[in-house]
């Protein structure tokens, strides 16, 4: 696959983040059970990280299982937990092959020793890698993220390390999930939904927001670059003025 941007890298996103959202609803309109819908959404992501590759993402982190979605159908719960060991499986030669590294988020405590153990080798075997950086959210939550980040903060207070007085955006921006990554950039929601869904809410502080009613297993590079591009054209103010962004430097 060849999909190409007109873009810098100047105007590239650093770093994209994607809600895959849509699976079911895919199923359904295609007279496929649940299942065959999240199967759709796990082959979806291949092309998707490729573009990314073949463009200069340095970040690509999604969405695949929410702390939320812990409350879904036990069978649904299983059959996502089996298509998440599958796409860890399925993503590593890819990984390998372009020096792209592999990193996990999210609550892990909750997870199956099978996969954790799944997921820390991927991590091992991909941690020199600096090409790109897959990151795939498991057991995630934002208000989860932040309060963990919270709890760091307390107990370093409770061992004498820091002062109340000393926590500010700053620290604690040091220990959420990502703390070494760049901010979102460009966050980006299939499936036809105008929400955030708990996610990256302390990283997506000033991503550009982008919707699309595009159902994740039909979501394409064409599509997404399209969205690339849009990003590259507009202005990103970060709290200050047009007029002193567009303000010429000495």
């Amino acid at each position: 696959m060849s999909t190409s941007v007109p873009l810098t890298s100047v105007l590239l996103p650093r770093h994209i983040a994607v809600i895959m959202d849509g699976n079911n609803r895919y199923g359904k309109a295609n007279g496929l059970g649940r299942g065959a819908g999240h199967i759709a959404g796990k082959d979806a992501l291949d092309p998707i990280v490729e573009y990314c590759r073949e463009v200069g993402i340095e970040v690509l982190t999604v969405f695949a299982f929410s702390s939320e979605n812990w409350q879904r159908p036990p069978s649904e719960v299983a059959l996502l937990m089996h298509l998440l060991a599958l796409t860890i499986n399925e993503q590593m030669p890819r990984m390998q092959k372009h020096h792209i590294q592999l990193r996990f988020i999210g609550d892990r405590s909750l997870l199956s020793d099978d996969l954790r153990a799944l997921m820390a080798d991927a991590e091992a075997k991909t941690a020199q890698y600096s090409a790109m950086t897959l990151v795939i959210a498991i057991s995630y939550g934002g208000q989860w993220d932040i309060a963990h980040a919270a709890q760091q903060l307390a107990q370093q207070v409770q061992d004498g390390q820091i002062q109340v007085a000393d926590i500010n955006k700053e620290r604690l921006a040091q220990h959420v999930q990502l703390a070494d990554a760049p901010a979102v950039d460009m966050l980006i929601r299939t499936g036809g939904e105008y929400r955030l869904s708990n996610f990256l809410l302390w990283q997506s502080a000033y991503a550009e927001l982008f919707f699309t009613q595009t159902l994740w297993p039909d979501f394409a590079p064409a599509e997404l670059a399209l969205m690339v591009t849009e990003f590259a054209q507009r202005q990103r103010r970060f709290g200050k003025t047009s007029e002193q962004i567009e303000m010429p430097t000495a």
